[in-house]
C-alpha cells in the first residue's frame, strides 16, 4: 500500500487523522475514536518507506530535518484529493508520522456548529481575539471560518502567520497574504514584527507560544490592528491567567493593564463525543465588556467565570454550552460531566 492509497482511504472514509507508527497496524481517527487495522502491521522499514513517500509528495521536501532533529511539521496538497498537515517524528529510532486531513474547501460554520456570534467577531476593527482549547479541538477550523467571513465581506489586508498553513484562502474582497513559518519566514516573532510594516488590517497568528510572541502580539493589537491567535487553554479565565503568568512578576501589573485594553473576546472550545458516534463542539464565549476590563486590570480574573455564568445575551459559559448539548439529546450525562469545567456543579444542574 502506497501513501497515496492510505490518504485516499482516509478521505473516502471521513477520517480526521492517519497514524503511521512502527509496531502497530495502520490507524485512523474517525469521530474522535482511533481505529486500528489489525491486518496492516507496520515495521520500521515500512514506516520509513511511507514517510519518505510523504516527503516526496511534499515537493521533495528535505527529509534531513526529521532525521537529525527528530521532528518536522509541514503541509502538503494532493491534487483532486485534499490538503494534509503532517507531523513527522522519530519514536524508538524509527520514523513515524501523524497526518491531519484538511479539505480544499473552506469549512462551513453551520456544518461545524460554529455560532454566528463567533463568526461576527471578525466585524471588529481592532483588538485581540483568542480561540483556545486542547489540541484537535477545531481551533484552526473556527479561525478559518472567521477569516473567510472577513475575506468575503471586507476590503482588508489579511496576513496569516501559520505553522504550517492549513486552509488556503483565495483573494475575494480582501487581499490575503499567507506566510508559513520556516518556509516564508524564520519565526512567528520575526514575521509578526514584519507584518506591522505590511499595512495589515487583520493578522492571524497561528499560536502564541512564548513571552516574546505574546508581547509583540499585544503591541500589534494595541496599535489598531485586529489580531486573532490561539492558546492551548480551556476557559477564558485560565487563558487570561496563562498570558499574565508568562511574564515576570515585576511586569505583571503593566501586562494586566495592557491586556485589559486590547483583549476583545475569548472563545474556548472542546469536541465532545455524541450518542450517535460523531463529535460536537461546545463553546465558551467571553465578550470583553468594561466590567471584564476592570477585573483584568485589577487582577480579579477569578470573578470572570461567575460573570459569564450570570450574564445573558451573546456570552455563554462552557458548562452551560455542555448542558445545552445534553438537553438537546446530543450527548450523555456522563460525557457532559466528564468534559465540564465544574463537574460537581454541572451534575447538580442536570438533576
Amino acid at each position: 500500500m502506497t501513501i497515496i492509497d492510505i490518504l485516499q482511504k482516509a478521505v473516502d472514509e471521513g477520517a480526521s487523522d492517519v497514524f503511521i507508527v512502527a509496531g502497530l497496524g495502520l490507524s485512523f481517527r474517525k469521530n474522535g475514536v482511533i481505529i486500528l487495522e489489525e491486518d496492516t502491521r507496520l515495521m520500521p522499514p515500512d514506516t520509513e518507506k511511507l514517510v519518505r513517500e510523504i516527503y516526496e509528495l511534499a515537493d521533495n521536501r528535505d527529509i534531513s530535518h526529521v532525521l537529525k532533529k527528530g521532528d518536522d511539521d509541514f503541509a502538503l496538497a494532493v491534487p483532486h484529493l485534499s490538503r494534509f498537515r503532517v507531523s513527522a517524528y522519530k519514536q524508538r529510532g524509527s520514523l513515524s508520522a501523524v497526518i491531519r486531513v484538511i479539505s480544499f474547501r473552506m469549512p462551513d460554520p453551520e456544518a461545524f456548529s460554529i455560532p454566528k456570534t463567533i463568526i461576527d467577531l471578525g466585524n471588529q476593527a481592532k483588538g485581540m481575539v483568542l480561540v483556545t482549547g486542547p489540541a484537535g479541538s477545531g481551533k484552526s477550523t473556527t479561525l478559518a471560518c472567521i477569516i473567510d467571513a472577513i475575506n468575503r465581506n471586507r476590503a482588508s489586508h489579511i496576513i496569516t502567520l501559520e505553522d504550517p498553513i492549513e486552509y488556503l484562502h483565495r483573494h475575494v474582497r480582501s487581499i490575503v497574504s499567507q506566510r508559513e513559518i520556516d518556509v516564508d519566514t524564520e519565526s512567528y516573532v520575526t514575521a509578526l514584527r514584519a507584518a506591522l510594516r505590511q499595512s495589515p488590517d487583520v493578522i492571524l497568528l497561528g499560536e502564541m507560544r512564548d513571552y516574546e510572541t505574546i508581547s509583540v502580539a499585544m503591541t500589534a493589537a494595541e496599535t489598531g490592528h485586529l489580531l486573532f491567535s490561539t492558546l492551548h487553554t480551556i476557559g477564558a479565565a485560565s487563558t487570561i491567567n496563562r498570558i499574565m503568568d508568562v511574564f515576570p512578576a515585576e511586569q505583571q501589573h503593566q501586562i494586566s493593564v495592557q491586556l485589559s485594553s486590547v483583549l476583545s473576546a475569548v472563545v474556548s472550545q472542546q469536541l465532545l463525543p455524541t450518542k450517535d458516534g460523531t463529535v460536537v463542539p461546545a463553546f465558551e464565549i467571553l465578550i470583553v465588556t468594561p466590567a471584564i476590563r476592570n477585573m483584568i486590570r485589577e487582577k480579579k480574573v477569578y470573578q470572570i467565570d461567575g460573570f459569564i455564568q450570570s450574564s445573558g445575551g451573546t456570552m455563554i459559559s462552557m458548562d452551560t454550552s455542555i448542558m445545552n448539548l445534553y438537553r438537546e439529546g446530543k450527548i450523555t450525562k456522563e460525557t457532559a460531566i466528564g468534559f465540564a469545567s465544574n463537574p460537581e456543579m454541572l451534575s447538580k444542574r442536570l438533576m
